[in-house]
């Protein structure tokens, strides 16, 4: 059996003529008749009844068409995405990630995609997590790099590392000459936190919370870049991921633990659009480079 076996037979019964879907497929009728001969001899069921003129498909027929549709459907949409990795890439492809990831990972991204496909522009939109999931359910965005969402069945999400979050404070802080510290030493100590609709404070708060820790939030920030520039200014601590961790040396880092706060962030798409080869390529791209990395991979 070949593939052009099944593809006549699709067309036959979609025509439900040998003259029609001999057109169709572009060759003459007899060779048609004849390759459908063969497919029936080869498994053994007949397909087609011929009353006639007149062509009908037997129920053994209208069973199997179901499957070989769907398998040739797979089949072109494979050789479409291999195609079009091989052609040069080229436009633009929206990608929507939280702020901590455009400090490194995002910057460091774009460059080793663009080392390989030069002619594609990558457009970058910081947002937090619930809105990665709204452009992406509005078709805003292609990809987002963000965390599982709770209650979009439309969406995918692909796991990509686990990641640490550590206390952050001055010099001057009275925990600064500390390796390590559990949740519930935070009680009542002045934090700055990221914005409460953000899903790593949702994290954060129930990490506190099963310790019975109640920390005072002096600020909520979706900056980064803001609550480290407090942490230097003020005896306020901060909790960020590892990849926040971008020229700190005047900082103190410290480890947190019991419980010990990770988070998973991973790609997130909208299932049911098809991905175009360029943002294919990228999501490789973040594989690879946080393979490179050596991230703790996701269980």
């Amino acid at each position: 059996m070949e593939l052009r076996h099944l593809r006549y037979f699709v067309a036959l019964a979609d025509q439900l003529s040998f003259t029609r879907a001999a057109e169709k497929v572009h060759v003459t009728q007899s060779t048609l008749s004849h390759q459908i001969k063969q497919l029936e001899d080869e498994i053994g069921i007949r397909l087609f009844n011929r009353i006639g003129k007149r062509v009908v498909m037997t129920d053994t027929g209208e069973m199997l068409l179901h499957s070989v549709t769907k398998a040739l459907r797979e089949i072109d949409e494979g050789l479409q995405a291999v195609k079009g990795v091989a052609s040069p890439l080229s436009g633009t492809i929206h990608v929507g990630a939280t702020h901590t990831f455009g400090i490194s990972l995002i910057p460091t991204c774009i460059a080793r995609f663009q080392e390989s496909e030069p002619t594609v522009a990558v457009e970058v939109k910081e947002l937090a997590s619930g809105a990665v999931e709204r452009a992406l359910l509005e078709d805003q965005i292609e990809l987002g790099i963000a965390y599982n969402p709770n209650n979009h069945a439309e969406l995918f999400f692909e796991p990509l590392y686990i990641e640490d979050m550590f206390l952050v404070v001055s010099r001057g802080h009275p925990l600064a000459g500390r390796k390590r510290v559990r949740m519930s030493d935070l009680h009542r100590q002045e934090l700055v936190l990221s914005n409460k609709d953000s899903a790593t404070r949702q994290m954060i708060d129930n990490r506190f919370q099963s310790v019975g820790a109640e920390p005072i939030v002096v600020a909520e920030m979706n900056s980064v870049a803001g609550m480290l520039s407090l942490v230097r200014r003020t005896k306020v601590g901060a909790i960020v991921s590892q990849l926040a961790l971008v020229d700190t040396n005047d900082l103190k880092i410290i480890h947190l633990d019991s419980p010990r706060p990770l988070r998973t962030p991973g790609l997130l798409w909208k299932g049911t659009k098809p991905q175009s080869a360029a943002i294919r390529t990228f999501a490789n791209t973040i594989r690879r480079v946080v393979a490179d990395a050596k991230m703790r991979p996701p269980k």
